[in-house]
């Protein structure tokens, strides 16, 4: 089966009503023209109607950035998987750095978070990458492996994303080469079901992506600032479809 191609905006803490309606447009606008690659934004929780009402039945997909492990109950300030599906969210990432470092989520959370979307029929897009301490000391696989099998335990990824992010390179302006970026992708490819989409995310940009996307093992991006400007993300979407 062959693997989708795809490129996922992060949208991160950023936005307002006006400023996602001008950006929204913009990517509908620029969204029919691109072949071969699916394309998608994970919006702050608040703006999740106004995605879901400008995107309904365009080809760009929605989606969170972050999910409860619980399905319901007393836990202030969370959101649910099935709240997620209530506002036809498609995606949802799981255990990205930020989440894992500043909120300190441990890989058994990161795990109950990917059940929880799966369970509720979002895909989760599971996040994984080294510091940059972890790197120098040559432990990046062990690392990543660490993250992968925490969700491998329990479920295969059939049906699920994974991103790999080194976190050195996330919102740093370093970019992993892309012989880096290969490197770590093959080693999770044999990890993993082969129709796994397996993301690079880390200052992905227009003048990089045609590169980092032209690897063996890389099927898109998880984009950050990038995705904040619309010509941006289209420039970077329309490299992973050019792509073979």
């Amino acid at each position: 089966m062959a693997r989708v191609r795809l490129v996922a905006g992060n949208w991160k803490m950023h936005g307002t009503l006006a400023s996602n309606r001008a950006l929204l447009d913009a990517l509908v606008a620029g969204i029919p023209g691109l072949k071969g690659v699916q394309c998608a934004v994970c919006v702050p929780f608040p703006y999740l109607a106004q995605a879901a009402e400008r995107l309904r039945g365009s080809a760009l997909a929605w989606g969170a950035q972050n999910v409860s492990e619980h399905s319901e109950g007393a836990y202030t300030g969370e959101v649910s998987a099935a709240m997620l599906r209530d506002f036809g969210c498609r995606y949802a990432i799981v255990g990205h750095s930020e989440r894992r470092q500043l909120y300190r989520e441990s890989d058994a959370q990161v795990a109950a978070k990917f059940a929880a979307a799966l369970s509720q029929g979002v895909t989760p897009i599971l996040c994984v990458g080294e510091t940059l301490e972890e790197r120098e000391a040559g432990r990046t696989e062990e690392v990543v492996g660490r993250q992968l099998a925490a969700v491998l335990k329990d479920h295969s990824l059939s049906g699920a994303v994974l991103a790999y992010e080194p976190v050195w390179a996330i919102g740093t302006g370093r970019t992993a080469t892309p012989e880096q970026a290969q490197a770590v992708h093959a080693f999770l490819r044999r990890k993993v079901v082969a129709e796994t989409p397996i993301l690079y995310g880390g200052s992905v940009k227009p003048q990089n992506a045609a590169a980092i996307f032209a690897m063996p093992d890389v099927d898109g991006g998880l984009i950050g600032g990038a995705a904040l400007a619309a010509g941006d993300f289209l420039a970077i979407a329309r490299a992973a479809a050019q792509k073979g």
